[in-house]
């Protein structure tokens, strides 16, 4: 079994934005980072491979890979386990967005953020806890969103694959405890990442106006919170959701 600081840490989605924040956090411990990503070409996971290795990585890897097939998941753990041995800890965090009022929002729609952003948390939990459950030792973390909780308008699919990963991660954690494996989610808020730098000032302000704080949350708060999770001060916490919303849910 790896010592704590050379835990084999697989984060998906971990090329750009929160992912790579988290993967960078990671680094720092000097754990062996792997990234999953489905991005059209390779530009921004070879940046963050770039990143991590500066960050102190032991060893930064990069794949590309769609993590809603359960076959191509299976895989790409197999062959993680065959060459680092087993995963440490697995930070479930790919996802995307296709919004749009519920009575106009076609099936391939719904259909794609389930598979993306749920039925992902169901492949690489499913597989990583195999030997996980070995070592009696583990940490899972996923990304759900503040919208799980409260909803938002034009986001059905997104708000119920978020509000899914919530009662996931409760059910898996009770499942588990007894194996030394903790389970538990975060849900950010309005964080700034490339996905809102898009939006206009007037509709950043709507958002920000919701926040006690006062203020957008940056993808390193939403990277504490997650290694926090995966550190001995918090072993005594699992199936739990951490809301990193400024507020925004309390």
């Amino acid at each position: 079994m790896n010592d704590s600081c050379s835990r084999v840490v697989v984060v998906t989605g971990g090329s750009k934005g929160i992912g790579r924040a988290i993967a960078l956090k990671f680094a720092e411990e000097k754990a062996k980072v792997i990234i999953a990503h489905y991005d059209p070409d390779n530009t921004a996971a070879d940046l963050s491979i770039k990143e991590l290795s500066a960050a102190g990585s032991s060893i930064a890897e990069s794949h590309k890979i769609d993590v809603s097939s359960f076959s191509a998941v299976s895989e790409f753990f197999k062959d993680i386990i065959d060459r680092h041995g087993t995963v440490d800890v697995l930070v479930n965090n790919a996802g995307i967005t296709k919004d749009g009022l519920l009575m106009r929002m076609d099936e391939s729609a719904w259909d794609a953020v389930i598979s993306v952003n749920l039925k992902s948390v169901f492949n690489c939990s499913n597989v990583a806890l195999k030997t996980m459950v070995k070592n009696r030792r583990g940490w899972i973390v996923s990304i759900s969103s503040v919208v799980g909780e409260i909803g938002n308008a034009g986001q059905a699919n997104y708000s119920a694959s978020k509000a899914g990963i919530m009662g996931f991660t409760k059910s898996v954690a009770r499942e588990v405890a007894s194996r030394g494996i903790t389970v538990n989610a975060v849900a950010p808020g309005y964080i700034n990442t490339e996905m809102t730098a898009v939006l206009s000032d007037k509709v950043k302000e709507a958002f920000v106006s919701k926040i006690p704080l006062g203020r957008m949350g940056e993808v390193e708060d939403v990277a504490e919170a997650v290694y926090w999770l995966c550190s001995k001060s918090a072993s005594y916490l699992t199936g739990q959701v951490l809301h990193v919303s400024g507020g925004m849910f309390m």
